[in-house]
């Protein structure tokens, strides 16, 4: 069972790697980043990925990103996600997969090598495996659609219910106006509003927003 192995702390990558090898995986590339992951998996084609969430350079949900990339392109890939935090920008995209072969474990759950190896040899051979502290915050935020807002775009969100424009909300955040329309693009696409014209969108949003400060 080949495996491409991605962590970017070296002392840890260098650890599972021998735990994978000791309970038979053959470790074809062991990387520390989201680039050298994909480039990896296109040179080795392996059976398995197991990657971390946060990596070089941005420390976010490089890893995650690129689980679901490997995914789309490899969609019999095994793929694993191994992390500290539970960071749920893709998770949904990534756990929703019908063809199953794919995990979300945390780190500090994992205190069992020999179980970890089974889990592995589990979700290659089809199953989904998501660590139940993963599965709280994902049902969590399916009931609160916000929940998946970045801390910026809910900056924005609350600007937009306040009535000001994109111009005026850079001003205000000390960010360009090209800046917050992205962020304004992202939260429409995070909340599923309907495609319609951006002035109706924005009512919609703060629809969700106000909505949202009446049940806390």
């Amino acid at each position: 069972m080949r495996v491409v192995l991605a962590e970017d702390g070296a002392l840890l990558r260098e650890s599972l790697a021998a735990v994978l090898e000791r309970f038979g995986f053959v470790v074809v590339a062991a990387v520390a980043d989201a680039v050298a992951l994909e480039a990896a998996v296109a040179e080795h084609l392996p059976d398995l990925v197991v990657t971390d969430v946060r990596m070089p350079p941005g420390f976010t949900d490089e890893g995650l990103r690129a689980a679901v990339a490997l995914r789309r392109d490899h969609p019999d890939l095994a793929v694993v996600v191994l992390s500290q935090y539970v960071e749920l920008s893709y998770a949904d995209e990534l756990l929703g997969a019908d063809s199953g072969r794919v995990g979300y474990l945390l780190k500090d759950r994992v205190v069992d090598v020999e179980d970890f190896a089974a889990t592995l040899r589990r979700v290659v051979r089809g199953a989904t495996v998501i660590d139940p502290t993963v599965v709280g915050q994902l049902l969590r935020r399916r009931r609160d659609p916000l929940a998946q807002l970045s801390p910026r775009e809910r900056e924005v969100l609350a600007l937009i219910a306040e009535g000001h424009s994109n111009a005026a909300i850079g001003k205000l955040l000390f960010i360009t106006e090209s800046a917050v329309g992205k962020h304004v693009g992202n939260i429409f696409t995070k909340l599923v509003l309907p495609q319609a014209d951006d002035t109706n969108r924005r009512v919609l949003a703060v629809l969700a927003y106000l909505r949202r400060d009446e049940t806390t």
